[in-house]
């Protein structure tokens, strides 16, 4: 096969395995806290559990990202993760008490939380000979979390929420055999200097980066963990909440691949800090709405708001981490917006959800947002001109 068809070969299945990681996602965020709910656990408890995985993450997104590296390989690491995935889900599923539910979500987030970051650091790696963009693969991501909470939530309204775990072992078992025909991006590359990523590590702007990431994102996943609950509480069906996440979903795709040919055009700072104000509009409105049916148009304002977000923030981060450190700079960033985030937002959200109630839970979200906005607009004005470390 000649290297131009290998290439072309490999771009469709990375397109495949986005697609069909990103249905498993849209399961786990979309309607794990109604199958919790449906098993009748309380509201602290379900954030307790969503508590769990950023606080694996944040272990388990540094250890595979390392090995990655360490290694030289994306694909054998992914294979032991999502085979990890069916493995545990099975656990999960059949988990008689919280005790044994709460382990066993340990278990499975620990091989689930990784696989996002990786599977960014194969598609950047890719693009890098494919001369194609990072947008036109986390496209399919969008398309797949879409189908998953639109037709799946359609699935559960006929058949109720019993049936997540079927849906569940299904999309896993197709990543799985996509991921086994894909080629290994990571192959022979130069190898990690331990040196390089404890600069880059140390670098008080990379950090500072990662702070105003990380109170943005709180206030993200305020929404991902307590839309569901939040829209329940308002009286929507599973169908109606399955439409919202799927509008979310569709909602990034003309904004990505806008901003893979025009994004350019743009500073990354002021961009990130024009996401933060969206977030706080859009979060406002989310608190102050009585009938749930509004926030089907709510959620096309996380297409100015994740979309944008998540295709500036990874380009900045390809401009300061070499590709040597590739996976192990995305677990970091991934731990950052992901892992501490969600560990943030799942206990206090949990907390101010059950005191106060879900409109609470916007409003401190849309406070997060204008503090991470003011702080990225402040860094692009103020910023001096020294350069990031890992790129001369």
């Amino acid at each position: 096969m000649s290297k131009s068809k290998s290439i072309e070969r490999n771009d469709v299945l990375l397109k495949m395995f986005t697609f069909s990681f990103f249905t498993t996602m849209g399961i786990v965020v979309t309607f794990f806290p109604l199958y919790f709910d449906y098993k009748g656990y309380s509201k602290i408890q379900i954030g307790m559990l969503y508590a769990i995985g950023p606080l694996i993450g944040i272990a388990t997104n540094l250890l595979w990202g390392f090995l990655s590296d360490r290694y030289q390989t994306v694909k054998k690491i992914m294979i032991i993760l999502v085979l990890g995935q069916l493995v545990t889900a099975v656990l999960v599923t059949t988990a008689g008490w919280f005790s044994l539910l709460y382990v066993s979500l340990a278990a499975f987030f620990f091989f689930q939380q990784p696989v996002n970051s990786l599977n960014d650091s194969q598609v950047m790696l890719h693009i890098r000979s494919s001369g194609k963009s990072y947008a036109s693969f986390r496209a399919y991501g969008s398309i797949g979390f879409a189908i998953a909470a639109g037709g799946f939530g359609l699935l559960l309204r006929a058949y109720g929420t019993g049936l997540t775990p079927v849906l569940l072992f299904l999309t896993i078992s197709c990543t799985l055999i996509i991921l086994f025909l894909l080629k290994d991006t990571r192959q022979g590359g130069k190898k990690m200097a331990f040196g390089g990523m404890v600069n880059i590590i140390r670098s008080k702007k990379f950090l500072w980066f990662l702070l105003l990431v990380v109170i943005m994102s709180v206030s993200h996943r305020f929404n991902d963990g307590f839309l569901a609950l939040y829209m329940r509480q308002l009286g929507a069906s599973d169908s109606l909440i399955g439409y919202a996440w799927m509008t979310s979903a569709l909602s990034e795709i003309p904004v990505f691949f806008f901003l893979s040919k025009h994004g350019h055009r743009f500073k990354e700072l002021p961009l990130l800090a024009f996401a933060g104000l969206i977030y706080a509009f859009r979060f406002i409105m989310m608190s102050y709405i009585d009938d749930p049916i509004w926030v089907i148009g709510i959620q096309l304002l996380h297409s100015l708001t994740f979309g944008v977000f998540l295709f500036t923030a990874n380009r900045y981060l390809s401009q300061i981490i070499p590709d040597e450190y590739r996976s192990s700079g995305q677990a970091i960033f991934a731990v950052a917006w992901s892992s501490v985030a969600g560990l943030i937002s799942g206990m206090l959200g949990g907390v101010i959800y059950n005191s106060a109630g879900g409109s609470t839970v916007y409003l401190i979200a849309a406070c997060l947002s204008t503090v991470s906005a003011i702080g990225f607009l402040c860094t692009y004005l103020f910023q001096n001109e020294e350069a990031l470390p890992g790129r001369s």
